[in-house]
């Protein structure tokens, strides 16, 4: 039998595999870094995008928080300006209160009866004054529940004062007074 030798052909064979698979191993490796390559500029380019549209967003955003305090602002100044302006509207509307108000006031106090002070606290006034008798001071309290201005007179104080006689008083005297709204009822009604 003949000898053929295949050890040098199989080395061969074995040295154009591992050199085809290093080609391809290579190949891959290259293929595979142009890839990653690829994908990191790609998901650059998408964030270099991202961020350009959040920095406008944010840029749109700030206008707008910039206008909404603009807005806020005016609102602000509109609820001043309506305040103010009814506040005036009250002023102008109640100008003649004032003035029913003393008016029905002189009315009720009797002869004999002197006011010291007058203090008015929002619907109700507090008044001082001393008087020759208790009587007239019942008087002043009827004659103010009986008018059209005030209601629900109060005595909170009353002392002997010898300054009009021997029957003569100090007092305080806590009184309502009727609000504008209802005396427009009460008119309509009639």
């Amino acid at each position: 039998m003949t000898h053929i030798n295949l050890l040098p052909w199989r080395e061969e064979a074995r040295e154009l595999q591992r050199k085809a698979f290093l080609g391809k191993l290579l190949a891959s490796a290259v293929i595979g870094a142009v890839l990653v390559f690829l994908w990191i500029l790609i998901a650059q380019n998408q964030l270099d995008n991202q961020n350009s549209r959040n920095s406008y967003l944010k840029s749109n955003i700030a206008e707008m928080d910039k206008k909404v305090s603009e807005i806020s602002e005016l609102k602000r100044k509109k609820k001043e300006m309506l305040s103010r302006m009814k506040v005036i509207q009250d002023l102008q509307g109640n100008r003649s209160e004032i003035v029913k108000m003393f008016d029905e006031l002189v009315r009720a106090v009797p002869d004999g009866v002197y006011l010291d002070s007058l203090e008015r606290k929002g619907a109700s006034i507090t008044i001082s004054g001393f008087s020759e008798s208790n009587s007239r001071i019942s008087n002043l309290m009827r004659n103010l529940d009986n008018s059209y201005k005030y209601e629900n007179s109060n005595l909170t104080k009353v002392k002997h004062d010898g300054r009009l006689g021997e029957q003569g008083s100090v007092f305080d005297l806590q009184v309502e007074i009727e609000s504008p709204v209802a005396d427009k009822h009460e008119g309509t009604g009639d």
